[in-house]
């Protein structure tokens, strides 16, 4: 390996494609570029070879071009489960063909899922151990030699994916439908729910005033800030093309969720982490809930039970069902950041919400069988530095003696991927 080698590492997820310029050598991180989705399932060859070569050109300068010797992909819809695996074959082809456009002749190529390249992120990419997804959706692995072994969960919002932001955002709403028609117990959650979807303010049950604060920032879950991403196969659990901004705002300065693009969104299929998307989610939801989850001290009183009247009661409901329905069920994942607002002012239904959350989070690493003290590496907004789940669920791990490692993305990882499937010794700590 001489000095002056190049590695070019990749994340391709449902809603950015970024790619990353390392030395060869060290790992040191010398240019990005980021472009289009790169789901391998979702997107078109053509279209996706367009985005891998956009990404790869704004970060590799054309002079370095032929000093670049081993390119790795970590890809949403893409695995090795068998060389005839689809969005493998789809991921290879179309990377192939983006760097014959480039002038790019590297001497190994490598494509993985963009679970097994977010494994590879964490400190020394690990060989074997466990990795856990939670944005939208939820799915764990069990990853041996850098490769998924096993896989528990990732069945989508309708036949999974418990405890995931599609989960919470559903149970938020459920608990306001069942604090409207008196099944349920008073939460705050029913009138940030009502506000988010564009309830009037006179069926509100606080319509006065708001129970806490000002209100909370429902922007970017639906794109690269997001719980993993609307579109595409990013911890979602289904290949829709739901991706994009929140454009539409409704009342009171909360962007409402029935916003944003998005074709039909199918309920099932593989989840796979699109890392890249939720990098940032836990800015979005640690806005909403300190580092410390729904246990920490709530700031400010919850308002009393409102005097809600029937005729209220009844007119919430007559305009909240149409605005749930009227969307994609995948969207109700952007009312996450609600609930994690609500436990943090000590909202019971809000902080039980999480915590069933949490125990959900458990059952697919449980189901995995863990060593005590194997690695388990973390990726997803709900997990982050930040993320509403991280305390709770690390305090279950504590029985099973592990502790959460979180990625925010793949690119480290595919360049430690690229770098030894180049013959480059393993990397010994982040490279970014």
């Amino acid at each position: 390996m001489r000095d002056r080698d190049l590695v070019v590492g990749l994340d391709a997820g449902g809603t950015r494609t970024r790619a990353v310029l390392a030395s060869a050598v060290d790992g040191r991180v010398l240019g990005q570029g980021v472009a289009g989705p790169g789901n391998a399932l979702t997107v078109p060859v053509p279209l996706l070879t367009d985005h891998l070569a956009e990404a790869v050109a704004r970060a590799v300068p054309e002079a370095d071009r032929a000093r670049v010797v081993a390119v790795a992909g970590g890809f949403a819809g893409a695995a090795e489960t068998s060389s005839d695996e689809p969005g493998r074959l789809n991921a290879l082809a179309a990377l192939t063909a983006a760097l014959r456009r480039l002038g790019i002749a590297a001497d190994s190529v490598g494509v993985s899922s963009d679970i097994e390249a977010a494994f590879a992120s964490a400190p020394g990419a690990p060989v074997d151990g466990l990795a856990l997804v939670a944005g939208t959706g939820v799915v764990a692995m069990r990853i041996r030699d850098r490769r998924c072994a096993v896989t528990v969960g990732g069945d989508g919002w309708l036949l999974g994916d418990d405890g995931g932001g599609f989960w919470i955002g559903r149970s938020a709403v459920r608990a306001a439908l069942r604090m409207a028609d008196g099944r349920g117990g008073p939460t705050t959650l029913a009138d940030a729910v009502g506000r988010a979807l564009g309830v009037p303010i006179g069926a509100l049950p606080y319509a006065e005033e708001r129970p806490y604060g000002g209100p909370v920032s429902l922007g970017g879950l639906g794109s690269e800030g997001g719980l993993g991403g609307v579109g595409g196969r990013d911890a979602v659990g289904s290949p829709s093309g739901a991706g994009g901004p929140n454009g539409v705002g409704s009342r009171d300065g909360v962007e409402s969720p029935r916003s944003g693009g998005g074709g039909p969104n199918p309920a099932v299929g593989p989840v796979s982490a699109d890392a890249s998307a939720s990098a940032s989610v836990s800015a979005s939801v640690s806005a909403s809930v300190s580092a410390s989850g729904a246990s920490g001290p709530a700031r400010e009183r919850l308002p009393a039970e409102p005097e809600w009247s029937p005729d209220r009661r009844a007119a919430y409901r007559m305009h909240l069902l149409p605005a749930v329905m009227a969307e994609p069920p995948i969207h109700l994942a952007r009312l996450a950041p609600l609930v994690a607002e609500a436990a943090r002012h000590e909202d019971a239904v809000a902080r039980a919400i999480l915590a069933e959350a949490a125990d959900h989070l458990l059952e697919p690493v449980r189901a995995l069988a863990p060593r005590q003290g194997e690695r388990i590496v973390a990726t997803g907004g709900l997990l982050g530095p930040e993320g509403p789940l991280t305390a709770l669920l690390s305090e279950r791990l504590k029985a099973f003696g592990l502790t959460l490692d979180w990625v925010a993305d793949g690119c480290r990882g595919a360049v430690a991927l690229a770098r030894l499937g180049h013959g480059g010794p393993p990397p010994t700590s982040r490279t970014t």
